[in-house]
């Protein structure tokens, strides 16, 4: 045998290729039939063997060459691997191969071999292996490419070999890894490395995240186009259940940076390749999908741009549609909330401010951005974008849009909704139709306030893209269809948003006319309004000049062509307005709302169009003529307005709104802007008008004009009460024709409201004759307040008509309180804004001259003049401030800035001064209110006349400065207020020196209006006792301290406390105004340090030893009279900071779960922020507990005591919460509480816990000696439910103090007390003694029972090891039965237990229950 071998033949290179493919078996059932050439399993020709591998990779080409060879020779191998000569080649050949591998091409011949040699692997000997991976991980640097690193394919197969076959192999390998993990990587190696970690399943937590952090630290090297395949296999890696949430994150946070700037295009398109890989692997793994969600849940620092786009990527898969919508919602409404309450938070640093005005514009940047690179190979997306667009539409009501937008750069809900929805319908052609029919659907299903923003989605495609939108006119017909059936409101405003589109195409306008020409003949009355307001908006749309505001349209020559550009109508005459006349004629006939509708539009107009002055007027003079007769006497047909149905009498004709239409149209005449119009449109076509036309055009205003004359003249000489009122008489029942009475009287107020319109306009313009039209102007308002009287119970009444100008000051002060929608939305525009001027100014030089005018007449012992001068100015004053307020209010109601909100409004900010300087003069204590001597009743009648018209004057201040700061305006209102000359104060001129040099003029000007004004009117007026006054002057002082910055603020904080302090006041309302004043101009903490000061004072009034009152208080505003007041005060502020611990707990959980998990993008300060925001809510947390433990010590009423023990359970809550997030999570490292925590823990047990188990024990107390008063056993009931609340939250606070005693081996309860009231048991009364003395005694026992009470919270602690939660909370905060009874043998200030009280008539827990 010896002797066959060493005569087998010698087979070169060339040979062994082709034996190999010889004897290349054709199936597997011959393979057992082949057997090897002797030459192969001779162990003296490896040599040869080995050396033919070497030359062949000196030859040429090296690469085909080596591995044509290679492979022969390993086929020839894999014929009999498991012979020992076999054996020994393969791992000589595995080692020569490797050795050379570095000198070779790395090829796809390479990769063939490699593979080759892994499928043997298994017969190589496990020291061979070991030198194999010992040689490809001995020299990373040569390994530059992917296929530099082709080697490393072995890896998988010889780690599993090796951890298999010896018992320490898993240290070896882990060797392994960890010299990998530690040399450096080429972006070629890390993605040979991240292709073959999934066969890595021996990785622990530890290594994988360390190889984790190598990929993503290198990930920014690798080249954009190698970017999608690493991602897939990162995502393969994930769906194997490598650290999903590590990879999902890096994968977000890489994407979601600015690295790949360079190259913008390329990179998003890369970006959706990616997107389209994660879609693909949350299909196949669910799970991804959670780790997505929970990310960004727990996170928002993860929200980006790309966080963005993988959550509407992810939602196109039906199982997470819903929940990522819902996961992009919250993280976006959360983010809005969070600025939103830190904006307005004081304890929050700038800083942390800062940080969330960083947040939500990151967030709103990211989806702008999301949906901006929509079409960047990511058009699977725009379902989810579309959908999530008006899912942001719909919760524009979640947040106050308003205050968010145009605040600091911010969009807001509404306006990020209709970005997006823009974008999508100018970027993607496919998605149009289904904006289109989105917007249809959602008009007609949502609700009328939720509509309103998708039909300003609407109007903005319509101007932004008229002639893509005209391509839908079909779909918007649809919507018009259902006009009669939507809400009046959103169909007038369906068709005010088509008007630019209409003005595109006839066929829209026709139809839409079709539309509300029948609606107008419908049964309700709200359809009736909204179309005849269509009509209107239909006129006004054709007199709008094309580039003119609201409908501007973009003009692009790529936009249409000249065919759909003749279509367009350019008409500039009343062919519209004569077209709709007959349907506006239908509408003259229907209820007085609609006619308002009508009379209002008509003016709208002529301001659009002065030319149709004319036809406007011979439109009316029909109707007109109906209500008016002219003959040798004005006969005004106030009676034929009113009729009576069924016993209910109803205002047919708003003749005063017909009267205002015609006067404003004849105001806009006499400017001269018809005949300047007429003659440039002369010029324009080359004709002008005929004499004929002129006669025929200015006939009916001759009319109009003559007849308005005539009845401002029967009006200021007409007996109204005989000669109209009087008219109303007929054979009705006596209320009918009291009802006919005070319709008749309103609707003549409001005629002479238009007349005095009318003449306070005169005396504007009038360069003489000024005292007759101020002479007229008086008689007028006299008029008006008889017949405000007479219509004065008419608000009550079921006429429908706007409330009555001439009403008190606390009338008045309760609708703006109350919110009366009646003051609100009206809007009758009797009154113009110079007119109103023109009233205060007559008012205020009538009071001035009065003082003057007294004195002349008592010299003469005349008092019937001065009688009738003062009941005049009161009168004008009267009516001048109601018809102010009545305005302003108005004002904020009407809305957007237009021609009619211009002539009727104005310059508002002008009534601002005459308004002041009124206050100042009606201010009891000035010259003129001083220089009056009447007799005594007289001069308390005239006393109160001032206080109300000083209250209503103060109303309209504050609601100028309300509307004023609600539209950004609010320096040019305290501009001109401070033109008035202020009040002498010799306290206050040196700030107003300091307040002077301020450079920033809009908080110069607050600060001196605050200075000049406020302050001196709230010093006088608080020695006077002026409650409501004071009232409304503290809210007008906190409205501008707020926008204040915190010096200027915190040092009217201090003015306020030294009032406080100084000022003696009885006055409940005025304490509770000027704490409240003190306490929110104070910044933390000074404003909890001056609550506490105020509630040690309070202690001696209704604190247990409050009979020793002689010394004098610090605080002079705290007295017997305003201990309630005050008490009330101070728990409603304490709830408010209350409830923003909720806020701030909620931070502080997000906050910690950031901070326990360990992130490779952490990045630097973040850390110290969320600190600092700890030990922040810990101070003011620890300010809470010392307000809490003055309030525990009072004697609190009934109400003040169930509000202060729910808003303690809510504190406690808070706690509880704060605790448990001090107690690490399961398999996290342990941290000792920080000392400020402690602090509070022992604050908290000593100062409060422990007092407020003796607060509940005398309110049982209390309740069983009053048990059969009226109304206790309700109150009972509702204490029996806040007391088991309030005890429950106290144990579970207590529950995880233990919890975190036990894991930081640190009694944090060692100052707390066990409860004595935990079973909520109503006392019998045959123990109330005993109770009555127990509890006192307890309170002095407590330093004395600490050492004891300490001992057995140890004991508790240490026992509780073996124990669970429940057990050990039961054994610190309640003792067994026995320990009990033997407490109450050794303290007798114990109260006592359940056994030791008769049980008739008690509530109580079972003893099981215990």
């Amino acid at each position: 045998m010896a002797a066959k071998e060493s005569a087998a033949p010698p087979l070169n290179d060339v040979d062994i290729v082709h034996l190999a493919q010889r004897k290349q078996p054709s199936n597997s059932h011959q393979q057992s039939n082949v057997s090897l050439p002797p030459f192969l399993l001779s162990p003296h020709s490896h040599k040869d063997l080995l050396s033919y591998l070497h030359s062949r990779a000196a030859s040429p080409c090296p690469s085909s060459a080596v591995c044509e060879y290679v492979i022969s020779l390993l086929s020839l191998i894999s014929l009999s691997p498991g012979t020992p000569t076999v054996c020994s080649l393969l791992s000589s050949l595995l080692s020569s191969y490797t050795q050379l591998f570095p000198s070779l091409p790395h090829d796809s011949n390479s990769l063939r071999a490699i593979k080759i040699f892994n499928t043997l692997l298994i017969h190589v000997p496990l020291e061979d292996l070991k030198l194999v991976i010992d040689l490809a991980a001995s020299d990373l640097s040569g390994v530059v490419s992917v296929d530099d690193a082709q080697l490393f394919d072995l890896l998988p197969q010889c780690f599993e070999l090796i951890r298999n076959a010896e018992e320490k192999g898993g240290d070896y390998v882990n060797s392994v890894v960890d010299k990998i993990l530690d040399s450096k990587w080429s972006k070629g190696f890390l993605l040979k490395m991240v292709s073959i970690a999934k066969e890595f399943s021996f990785l622990d937590k530890t290594r994988g995240n360390e190889f984790l952090e190598k990929v993503f630290v290198g990930i920014k090297t690798v080249d954009l186009m190698d970017l999608p395949s690493l991602v897939y296999q990162l995502l393969v890696l994930a769906s194997k259940g490598f650290n999903k949430r590590e990879i999902i994150e890096g994968i977000v946070y890489f994407f979601g940076s600015e690295s790949g700037s360079k190259m913008a295009s390329t990179v998003r398109q890369v970006e959706g390749t990616v997107l389209l890989h994660v879609n693909f692997a949350v299909k196949q793994d669910p799970s991804l999908g959670k780790e997505v969600m929970g990310l960004v849940k727990s996170d928002l620092r993860a929200f980006n741009h790309f966080t963005v786009a993988v959550l509407l990527s992810v939602s196109r898969v039906r199982r997470f549609s819903e929940s990522s919508m819902a996961v992009l919602k919250t993280a976006l409404l959360t983010a809005y909330r969070d600025y939103k309450f830190t904006k307005e938070c004081k304890w929050i640093p700038d800083d942390i401010k800062g940080e969330y005005l960083k947040s939500v514009k990151v967030v709103e940047k990211s989806v702008l951005r999301a949906v901006n690179e929509s079409n960047y190979g990511r058009e699977h997306m725009v379902p989810s974008i579309l959908q999530f667009g008006f899912i942001l539409l719909e919760s524009v009501g979640e947040v106050n849009c308003k205050e968010l937008g145009n605040s600091n750069g911010l969009l807001g809900i509404q306006e990020l909704g209709i970005q997006m929805l823009k974008t999508l319908f100018e970027v993607h052609d496919m998605a149009r139709n289904e904006i289109i029919e989105q917007i249809k659907f959602r008009i007609l299903s949502l609700k009328p306030e939720l509509s309103r923003p998708i039909l300003r989605l609407l109007c903005y495609l319509i101007q932004c893209y008229p002639y893509p939108m005209m391509e839908h006119i079909p779909r918007l017909k649809e919507l018009l269809d259902y006009f009669t059936f939507m809400d009046g409101k959103i169909a007038s405003y369906l068709v005010s948003a088509l008007l630019p589109l209409i003005r595109f195409s006839r066929d829209l306008r026709d139809y839409a006319i079709l539309v509300v020409r029948k609606a107008v003949f419908r049964r309700e009355d709200t359809v009736r309004v909204a179309a005849t307001n269509s009509i209107i908006e239909l006129i006004l749309a054709e007199k709008q000049p094309k580039g003119d505001g609201l409908f501007s349209l973009q003009d692009s020559s790529s936009q249409a062509s000249c065919s759909q550009q003749a279509d367009i109508p350019c008409s500039m005459g009343g062919d519209l307005f004569q077209e709709l006349s007959a349907l506006l004629q239908r509408c003259l006939y229907q209820q007085a709302k609609v006619k308002q509708v009508v009379y209002q539009g008509l003016v709208k107009l002529v301001l659009a169009d002065p030319a149709i002055g004319g036809l406007v007027f011979d439109f009316l003079l029909p109707h007109f003529l109906q209500f008016f007769k002219e003959g040798p006497d004005v006969q005004l047909g106030v009676s034929s307005c009113i009729k009576s149905e069924n016993g209910k009498v109803l205002i047919q004709e708003p003749l005063d709104c017909l009267l205002s239409c015609i006067s404003w149209i004849l105001l806009l005449q006499t400017h001269g802007k018809t005949d300047k119009l007429l003659d440039s449109i002369g010029a324009c076509f080359g004709f002008s008008l005929s004499q004929e036309n002129e006669d025929g055009r200015n006939m009916s205003t001759k009319v109009f004009s003559g007849a308005f004359l005539k009845i401002r003249k029967f009006l200021r000489n007409a007996n109204l009460e005989g000669d109209i009122l009087g008219q109303t008489h007929d054979a009705s029942s006596a209320a009918v024709h009291e009802e006919k009475r005070k319709c008749s009287a309103l609707i003549l107020s409001g005629v002479i409201e238009v007349v005095l319109n009318t003449v306070a306009m005169d005396l504007e313009k009038a360069a003489d004759q000024k005292v007759e039209l101020e002479k007229e102007i008086m008689q007028f308002v006299d008029r008006h307040d008889s017949l405000a009287k007479e219509a004065s119970t008419s608000r009550q009444s079921n006429v429908g008509k706007r409330p009555n100008l001439r009403a008190t000051a606390k009338d008045a002060t309760d609708d703006i309180d109350s919110g009366n929608p009646q003051l609100i939305q009206e809007h009758s525009f009797f009154l113009a804004t110079s007119s109103i001027y023109q009233l205060l100014l007559i008012a205020l030089k009538l009071y001035s001259s009065e003082s003057s005018d007294i004195e002349a007449t008592s010299q003469n012992h005349s008092q019937s003049s001065s009688s009738k001068t003062s009941k005049s100015c009161f009168k004008i004053i009267s009516f001048a401030l109601n018809a102010s307020l009545h305005h302003v209010k108005s004002s904020a109601a009407v809305g957007n800035e237009g021609p009619m909100k211009k002539l009727i409004y104005g310059e508002i900010n002008m009534l601002g001064p005459p308004l002041l300087r009124l206050t100042l003069l009606l201010k009891p204590g000035s010259d003129v209110a001083t220089s009056q001597r009447k007799n005594e009743s007289k001069a308390k009648k005239d006393a109160e006349e001032r206080k109300e018209h000083l209250l209503l004057a103060l109303f309209c201040l504050k609601e100028m400065i309300t509307v004023s700061l609600c539209g950004s305006c609010l320096t040019h209102l305290l501009e001109n207020l401070l033109s008035v000359p202020e009040l002498e104060h010799a306290d206050l001129h040196d700030e107003c020196g300091q307040a002077s040099e301020i450079d920033d003029q809009d908080i110069k000007n607050k600060e001196l209006f605050v200075q000049k004004y406020l302050k001196p009117l709230l010093t006088d007026l608080m020695k006077l006792s002026a409650f409501r006054t004071v009232e409304i002057l503290c809210d007008i002082m906190l409205m501008i301290g707020h926008k204040l910055p915190c010096k200027w603020r915190n040092s009217h904080g201090a003015w306020a406390i030294h009032m406080c302090k100084t000022n003696n006041t009885a006055n409940s309302s005025i304490a509770k105004s000027m704490v409240r004043l003190a306490i929110n101009l104070s910044s933390p903490p000074t404003d909890l340090l001056v609550a506490q000061e105020m509630l040690k004072e309070l202690l001696r009034f209704v604190g247990p030893n409050n009979s020793d009152l002689s010394q004098v208080s610090e605080y002079l505003v705290v007295n017997q009279s305003t201990t309630i007041a005050i008490a009330s005060c101070l728990l409603q502020i304490t709830d408010t900071v209350i409830i923003d611990m909720d806020w701030s707990t909620k931070k502080l959980k997000a906050t910690s779960q950031v901070a326990q998990k360990t992130i490779h993008h952490n990045q630097n300060g973040e850390h110290n922020l969320g600190f600092t925001f700890e030990e922040i809510v810990y101070s003011r947390v620890k300010a809470v507990v010392e307000v809490l433990s003055s309030f525990v010590l009072m004697s609190l009423k009934d109400n003040q005591a169930e509000h202060f023990l729910r808003l303690t359970a809510r504190f406690y809550k808070n706690l509880a919460l704060i605790s448990k997030l001090k107690i690490a999570p399961k398999g996290q490292k342990q941290l000792l509480p920080s000392l400020q925590f402690q602090k509070l823990v022992k604050l908290t047990c000593k100062e409060l816990t422990v007092p407020l188990y003796n607060f509940v024990a005398e309110m049982q107390q209390a309740q069983q000696e009053n048990a059969n008063s009226k109304g206790m056993i309700n109150k009972i009931k509702r204490e029996n439910k806040c007391i088991p609340e309030l005890i429950f939250q106290i144990e579970d606070y207590e529950k995880h103090l233990i919890r975190l005693s036990k894991a930081t081996k640190m009694n944090l309860l060692k100052h707390a007390k066990r409860s004595t009231c935990r079973d909520f048991k109503i006392l019998d009364p045959t123990t109330t003694n005993v109770v009555g003395q127990d509890v006192p005694n307890n309170v002095g026992n407590d330093n004395d029972n600490d050492n004891e009470n300490e001992n057995e919270n140890e004991r508790c602690s240490d026992s509780e090891d073996g124990n669970n939660d429940g057990n050990g909370l039961d054994k610190v905060l309640s003792h067994e039965g026995e320990s009990e009874s033997d407490a109450v043998e050794d303290d007798g200030a114990s109260v006592p237990t359940v056994k030791g009280v008769k049980r008739s008539r008690i509530v109580h827990d079972s003893d099981d229950d215990r």
